[in-house]
Protein backbone atom coordinates (compact mmCIF):
# COMPACT_ATOMS: atom_id res chain seq x y z
CA UNK A 1 0.00 0.00 0.00
CA UNK A 2 1.51 3.20 -1.12
CA UNK A 3 1.56 6.13 1.78
CA UNK A 4 -1.16 8.58 0.97
CA UNK A 5 -0.03 11.04 4.18
CA UNK A 6 2.74 11.79 6.00
CA UNK A 7 3.25 13.77 9.04
CA UNK A 8 6.68 15.67 9.07
CA UNK A 9 8.24 16.94 12.10
CA UNK A 10 10.92 19.13 12.03
CA UNK A 11 12.33 22.55 13.55
CA UNK A 12 10.76 26.46 12.99
CA UNK A 13 14.00 27.39 12.96
CA UNK A 14 16.49 27.06 9.92
CA UNK A 15 19.24 25.82 11.73
CA UNK A 16 23.02 26.62 10.85
CA UNK A 17 23.28 24.60 8.09
CA UNK A 18 21.42 26.13 4.42
CA UNK A 19 21.22 22.66 3.65
CA UNK A 20 18.82 22.16 6.17
CA UNK A 21 16.14 23.88 4.68
CA UNK A 22 16.78 23.08 0.84
CA UNK A 23 16.66 19.49 2.13
CA UNK A 24 13.26 20.45 3.61
CA UNK A 25 12.20 21.76 0.24
CA UNK A 26 13.62 19.19 -2.17
CA UNK A 27 11.41 16.69 0.55
CA UNK A 28 8.43 18.69 0.03
CA UNK A 29 8.88 18.69 -3.83
CA UNK A 30 8.84 14.67 -3.62
CA UNK A 31 6.48 14.67 -1.89
CA UNK A 32 3.90 16.55 -4.24
CA UNK A 33 5.41 14.59 -7.57
CA UNK A 34 4.06 11.41 -5.49
CA UNK A 35 1.13 13.07 -4.45
CA UNK A 36 1.78 12.44 -0.93
CA UNK A 37 -0.20 15.22 1.31
CA UNK A 38 2.22 16.81 3.93
CA UNK A 39 0.92 17.12 7.59
CA UNK A 40 3.11 19.41 9.64
CA UNK A 41 2.89 22.01 12.25
CA UNK A 42 1.23 24.55 10.18
CA UNK A 43 4.47 27.60 10.80
CA UNK A 44 6.03 29.16 7.86
CA UNK A 45 9.33 29.73 9.05
CA UNK A 46 12.19 27.78 9.19
CA UNK A 47 12.63 23.73 7.93
CA UNK A 48 8.76 24.03 9.17
CA UNK A 49 7.90 26.79 6.71
CA UNK A 50 10.67 25.05 3.17
CA UNK A 51 8.89 21.57 3.51
CA UNK A 52 5.16 23.25 3.07
CA UNK A 53 6.44 25.92 0.94
CA UNK A 54 8.28 22.91 -1.30
CA UNK A 55 5.44 21.05 -1.42
CA UNK A 56 2.69 23.87 -2.39
CA UNK A 57 5.16 25.36 -5.09
CA UNK A 58 4.84 21.71 -7.04
CA UNK A 59 0.75 21.53 -6.69
CA UNK A 60 0.92 19.33 -3.57
CA UNK A 61 -1.34 19.42 -0.59
CA UNK A 62 -0.74 20.52 2.62
CA UNK A 63 -2.21 20.46 5.95
CA UNK A 64 -1.48 22.48 8.75
CA UNK A 65 -1.73 21.94 12.66
CA UNK A 66 -0.89 24.61 14.59
CA UNK A 67 -2.00 25.58 18.48
CA UNK A 68 -3.65 29.11 19.09
CA UNK A 69 -0.57 30.01 21.31
CA UNK A 70 1.80 29.31 18.72
CA UNK A 71 -0.29 31.25 16.06
CA UNK A 72 2.30 34.17 16.06
CA UNK A 73 5.45 32.99 17.43
CA UNK A 74 5.74 30.41 14.39
CA UNK A 75 3.87 32.50 11.74
CA UNK A 76 1.25 30.81 10.29
CA UNK A 77 1.41 29.74 6.63
CA UNK A 78 -0.96 31.81 5.08
CA UNK A 79 -1.23 29.62 1.60
CA UNK A 80 -1.94 26.16 2.88
CA UNK A 81 -4.59 23.67 1.39
CA UNK A 82 -6.16 23.67 5.37
CA UNK A 83 -5.21 25.48 8.23
CA UNK A 84 -6.73 23.40 11.68
CA UNK A 85 -5.96 25.88 14.75
CA UNK A 86 -5.73 23.87 18.39
CA UNK A 87 -7.03 24.67 21.95
CA UNK A 88 -3.58 23.47 22.83
CA UNK A 89 -0.47 21.06 22.01
CA UNK A 90 -1.56 18.01 23.12
CA UNK A 91 -4.69 18.39 20.62
CA UNK A 92 -1.98 19.15 18.14
CA UNK A 93 0.25 16.63 18.72
CA UNK A 94 -2.86 14.15 18.27
CA UNK A 95 -4.20 15.51 15.24
CA UNK A 96 -0.62 15.09 13.69
CA UNK A 97 -0.15 11.73 14.74
CA UNK A 98 -3.72 10.57 13.35
CA UNK A 99 -3.69 12.22 9.93
CA UNK A 100 -0.48 10.99 9.04
CA UNK A 101 -0.26 7.54 7.63
CA UNK A 102 3.80 7.52 8.32
CA UNK A 103 5.55 10.06 9.76
CA UNK A 104 8.97 11.71 9.36
CA UNK A 105 11.86 13.63 11.67
CA UNK A 106 13.56 16.18 9.79
CA UNK A 107 16.34 18.41 12.00
CA UNK A 108 15.11 20.31 14.44
CA UNK A 109 15.08 20.89 18.28
CA UNK A 110 13.33 20.19 21.53
CA UNK A 111 9.94 20.50 19.83
CA UNK A 112 11.11 17.76 17.26
CA UNK A 113 12.32 15.57 20.05
CA UNK A 114 9.00 15.59 21.83
CA UNK A 115 7.22 14.16 18.75
CA UNK A 116 9.78 12.01 17.68
CA UNK A 117 9.53 9.99 21.41
CA UNK A 118 5.88 10.49 21.53
CA UNK A 119 5.50 8.68 18.34
CA UNK A 120 7.98 5.83 19.49
CA UNK A 121 6.24 5.59 22.40
CA UNK A 122 2.94 5.15 21.25
CA UNK A 123 4.39 2.55 18.54
CA UNK A 124 5.78 0.84 21.26
CA UNK A 125 2.26 0.58 23.25
CA UNK A 126 0.65 -0.23 20.50
CA UNK A 127 -1.69 3.12 20.49
CA UNK A 128 -0.83 3.11 16.60
CA UNK A 129 1.48 1.29 14.65
CA UNK A 130 2.94 3.94 11.93
CA UNK A 131 6.41 3.65 10.26
CA UNK A 132 8.92 6.72 11.45
CA UNK A 133 11.62 7.42 9.35
CA UNK A 134 14.32 9.72 10.75
CA UNK A 135 15.94 11.42 8.12
CA UNK A 136 19.86 11.27 9.06
CA UNK A 137 20.78 14.40 6.53
CA UNK A 138 24.40 14.81 7.28
CA UNK A 139 24.59 12.82 10.53
CA UNK A 140 22.37 15.11 12.29
CA UNK A 141 20.34 12.61 14.10
CA UNK A 142 24.06 10.41 14.89
CA UNK A 143 24.29 10.93 18.55
CA UNK A 144 20.76 10.03 18.58
CA UNK A 145 20.60 6.88 17.10
CA UNK A 146 23.87 6.08 19.18
CA UNK A 147 21.97 6.44 22.72
CA UNK A 148 19.19 4.75 21.37
CA UNK A 149 20.93 1.64 20.37
CA UNK A 150 22.93 2.26 23.70
CA UNK A 151 19.14 2.22 25.89
CA UNK A 152 18.61 -1.70 23.66
CA UNK A 153 22.13 -2.72 24.46
CA UNK A 154 21.38 -1.67 28.53
CA UNK A 155 18.30 -3.71 28.29
CA UNK A 156 15.89 -0.54 28.45
CA UNK A 157 13.89 -1.10 25.67
CA UNK A 158 10.75 -3.45 25.71
CA UNK A 159 11.20 -3.88 21.89
CA UNK A 160 14.63 -3.39 19.99
CA UNK A 161 14.96 0.00 19.23
CA UNK A 162 15.49 -1.02 15.13
CA UNK A 163 11.99 -1.42 15.22
CA UNK A 164 10.23 1.09 16.17
CA UNK A 165 12.02 3.46 13.33
CA UNK A 166 13.59 3.27 10.38
CA UNK A 167 16.54 5.66 9.70
CA UNK A 168 17.31 7.24 6.00
CA UNK A 169 20.23 9.13 5.23
CA UNK A 170 19.18 9.96 1.60
CA UNK A 171 15.81 11.65 0.11
CA UNK A 172 15.77 8.68 -2.35
CA UNK A 173 16.09 6.22 0.46
CA UNK A 174 13.23 7.79 2.22
CA UNK A 175 10.98 8.30 -0.86
CA UNK A 176 11.60 4.29 -1.13
CA UNK A 177 10.30 3.34 2.54
CA UNK A 178 7.68 5.67 2.03
CA UNK A 179 6.61 3.46 -1.62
Amino acid sequence: MKIQSVTVFCGSKPGKNPAYEQQAIQLGNLLAKHQVTLIYGGGNKGIMGAVANGCLKNGGKVIGIIPKLLLEWEAQHEGLTELIVTENMHERKLLLYDKGEAAIVLPGGLGTMDELFEMLVWNNLSIHDKKVIIYNFEGYYDALIALLNKMETEDFMYERAQYQFEVCNTLEELIQVLS
